[in-house]
């Protein structure tokens, strides 16, 4: 039996290359120079995309593969899909839930503490000598401090259980009240601003998020208030933040996400009060291996006609 075509917009880790590879003739659009006349060669085989969250896939792109099935995708967030346009041919969406869940709850609490306790700076201290000839400025506190967490869905919830081991007070900002959760929900995300020392972002991005952290939730957090966000680059206005930052509206920041990653604002790099990673929260080998089985459990599943693993659509 042939093998099935499938379309993928970017690379995953060897493990997932060769296992996909010996099961389907994939076709890598990220190598192709020409990536227009690929879709015009093999567009009408393609029954499949394996993407990534932060390269989706298109309406423009969907449109050139009139056989395609099924879009897998390696990540939470789906907001580069066009599952609108999905939904109204019938073709499938998957993501990778739950595997990422704890990492990236790490790495939310991780920021917080490099952000809060001045973890970078420290190393820097120490490695340039000026340990012994100069104090080391005082930092801020992380335990018992008030956390309001934006969103509270899986993640939202691992990092507030994370949170509750520091003795930290939290409420939360949603949609809608979380009746499997006992922290305090505060419907008025200013409102929860002003009460929170550290706010956490981890909300989905897409229009209904997009720059809901702006210089009024900012100013809001107030000069003693640290934001963290590991959700999208999108869900937080970067000029008011570069902006909040600048001035001392808010005291720093931690930030695993970024508008216009991997090339961000390099006005960022300029700011000694924010902690930057490079969109790396799900970044743990343990994790990374989830994720890309999880990803070709759905191809699998799919093209065996059984049900998905995790179906978005």
């Amino acid at each position: 039996m042939p093998k099935v075509d499938i379309l993928m917009t970017g690379a995953y880790p060897e493990w997932d290359m060769e296992d996909l590879e010996a099961k389907y003739t994939v076709h890598r659009l990220w190598e192709a120079d020409d990536k227009e006349g690929l879709l015009a060669n093999v567009g009408d085989s393609i029954r499949a995309i394996a993407t990534r969250g932060e390269l989706g896939a298109s309406t423009t792109l969907m449109q050139s593969l009139p056989n395609l099935e099924i879009v897998s995708c390696y990540g939470v967030g789906t907001d580069a899909i066009d599952l609108a346009h999905a939904r109204t041919r019938g073709i499938r969406v998957t993501n990778t839930p739950d595997v990422l869940t704890e990492d990236v709850a790490d790495i939310a609490l991780g920021l917080l503490l490099a952000t809060a306790r001045h973890i970078p700076q420290a190393d820097v201290f120490v490695r340039s000598g000026q340990w012994g000839k100069a104090p080391m400025p005082l930092v801020t506190r992380v335990a018992g401090k008030r956390l309001g967490i934006v969103g509270m869905g899986r993640i939202g919830q691992a990092i507030a259980r994370r949170a509750s081991a520091f003795g930290c007070e939290i409420s939360y900002f949603s949609r809608r009240p979380q009746s499997q959760v006992s922290y305090v929900f505060e419907p008025d995300l200013i409102a929860l601003a002003e009460w929170s020392e550290f706010l956490i972002v981890i909300v989905p991005g897409g229009e209904a998020t997009k720059n809901i952290i702006d210089a009024a939730v900012l100013k809001a957090l107030g000069a003693n208030g640290i934001l963290i966000n590991v959700s999208r680059g999108s869900t937080v206005d970067e000029e008011a933040l570069i902006a909040a930052l600048r001035d001392g509206t808010i005291k720093a920041a931690g930030l695993d996400v970024f508008l216009n990653e991997p090339k961000i604002d390099p006005r960022f790099l300029a700011l000694d009060n924010v902690v930057l990673q490079p969109h790396h929260g799900s970044g743990t080998i343990e994790t990374r291996k989830a994720m890309g089985q999880l990803v070709r459990d759905n191809l699998a599943a799919h093209f065996a006609g059984a049900a998905l693993p995790t179906p978005v659509v």
